[in-house]
């Protein structure tokens, strides 16, 4: 797994590079501030990034929304020695996938990255299914007002109405979608 590290302290970035490279990780880039973990993420585009809270020129925090906001990377964890109520909200409001407080316990913190790493996989693919669904019943939706039109206007069965939309997208190579639209389209003149 490529990672990015970014932290202004560079022993803690030193420290965590050598506990993941142990555990078979790769370290592509490590950053000081916020700025510069987004430009690397905006390069290398890491299937992880571990994030200090508390950075010069710009925090861990903004700078995990914009990792999200861009999809720079495919997990954020937050690494600090920060743990106030106000901090776990932001952070949760950034997407990240989790928040580990410093100093680094090794037996706790790799655990709890595999996880996070695993949850947010899962989770991305959860939206990606819901994004389809709703895809395929938007087209759905607009194929059956379609037919309704069709059905109406010529007098024909709910088949035949089906059947003629899907002859114009098959002649015509769009998608039945695409036909029920320009039908939709049609029936407002």
């Amino acid at each position: 797994m490529r990672v990015v590290i970014a932290d202004d302290e560079p022993i803690i970035r030193m420290d965590l590079k050598e506990i993941l490279e142990k555990e078979g990780y790769t370290v592509i880039g490590e950053a000081a501030d916020g700025f510069d973990a987004v430009e690397i993420c905006r390069r290398e585009h890491p299937e992880l990034v571990i994030m200090d809270v508390k950075m010069p020129l710009l925090d861990g925090l903004t700078a995990s929304k914009l990792i999200a906001q861009e999809k720079l990377a495919d997990t954020v964890v937050l690494l600090t020695a920060y743990c106030d109520k106000e901090f776990i909200q932001e952070a949760k409001e950034a997407d990240v996938s989790a928040y580990f407080v410093k100093p680094v316990d090794e037996r706790t913190f790799l655990p709890g990255l595999e996880i996070a790493v695993e949850r947010n996989k899962t989770m991305k693919k959860l939206k990606k299914d819901c994004d389809e669904a709703n895809k395929r019943l938007e087209s759905r939706t607009v194929i059956e007002q379609a037919k309704g039109i069709i059905m109406k206007k010529n007098g024909i069965s709910e088949q035949e109405a089906y059947d003629y939309i899907r002859n114009i997208s098959r002649e015509k190579n769009i998608s039945m979608k695409k036909v029920a639209e320009i039908i939709l389209m049609r029936r407002g003149k």
